[in-house]
């Protein structure tokens, strides 16, 4: 059930200048935690294979001739894993399983070898923020080959049109089509800031997706408020031999709360598909695109991952 309210630009807490950085990774961690847990029952896959799954269903065959730059990376999000997801899709050879040591079901081994070509095929991914993460960028960039990041800053409503080539030192890579994420991060913008997004995206892209893992309902708060007894539940598991992440969760709760309250916050800052076209009266360059919106379950039975995508046509 839809909120009685207009969309809200209410405060969230990992957006303030004044929270420590050392918090602010420790929530961006549990985070990606979300975006990769499958939790048997109540989901059918994670919500970084959904979004991969997403991608592939709308950009059918034309998936290959893009490169995907996800802007707002923050600590990496779902980009590595939707990566590998693509990738080990695209190669038809290769097989499929758990890693034992890992509750994330995209942490796939390869039971199949398979010749350079095939290792070498897929599709490119690209971290890019307006505060880079590089440790964190630089430690997933080496488990792929088609995983990339810039290591400036990037405004997403000011990104460089050869920003490929900025991510790969090619210019031949330009040639790519490049395809923008935004994987739980647009509701961060106020409406100016969106728009100035949006039109940098009109002139700098061939595509765009807008992902998140909230609306603006009842449902969408209630799936926020369970964040906390699954944090608490299952944080020893997944961060083991973290102690500073285990005593801001335990001691002094502050990740889970921080995670809490801004999933709160994100619902009531959430658009759907008619307030983005409304965002987007005036903008130049909108000719010749298509856009599509939708919403699709991740978590039974409260939880929805909306998304809302445009695609120019050649």
């Amino acid at each position: 059930m839809r909120l009685p309210i207009d969309r809200r630009h209410w405060f969230e807490i990992d957006d303030q200048s004044w929270f420590p950085s050392f918090l602010r990774e420790r929530v961006q961690a549990a985070l990606t935690i979300l975006w990769t847990l499958k939790v048997p029952i109540i989901q059918g896959s994670s919500c970084a294979s959904l979004l991969a799954t997403r991608l592939r269903s709308l950009l059918g065959s034309s998936l290959q001739s893009y490169t995907f730059v996800d802007f707002c990376s923050g600590g990496g999000g779902p980009t590595p894993f939707v990566e590998r997801n693509i990738n080990y899709r695209l190669r038809g050879n290769a097989a499929w399983s758990r890693d034992k040591k890992t509750t994330d079901d995209i942490e796939l081994v390869r039971l199949n070898g398979a010749g350079k070509e095939d290792r070498e095929a897929g599709v490119d991914f690209v971290l890019t923020d307006i505060h880079p993460h590089l440790e964190a960028w630089e430690s997933a960039a080496k488990k792929s080959n088609h995983l990339k990041y810039i290591r400036s800053s990037v405004d997403a409503g000011d990104a460089p049109r050869n920003i490929l080539a900025l991510a790969t030192g090619d210019e031949t890579r330009q040639q790519k089509k490049v395809f923008r994420l935004f994987s739980l991060a647009f509701h961060h913008f106020d409406d100016p800031s969106a728009r100035r997004i949006l039109q940098n995206t009109l002139e700098t892209s061939s595509g765009f997706g807008i992902f998140e893992l909230q609306d603006r309902s009842f449902e969408g708060l209630f799936t926020a408020l369970v964040l906390f007894p699954s944090l608490w539940a299952g944080s020893w598991y997944w961060f083991w031999g973290d102690w500073t992440h285990l005593f801001w969760t335990y001691v002094i709760p502050v990740v889970p709360f921080v995670v809490v309250f801004d999933g709160l916050m994100s619902c009531v800052r959430m658009r759907d598909g008619d307030e983005i076209m409304k965002l987007m009266e005036g903008l130049q360059g909108k000719e010749g695109w298509r856009f599509e919106t939708g919403s699709t379950m991740h978590t039974w039975p409260s939880g929805r991952m909306t998304y809302f995508v445009g695609i120019k046509d050649d």
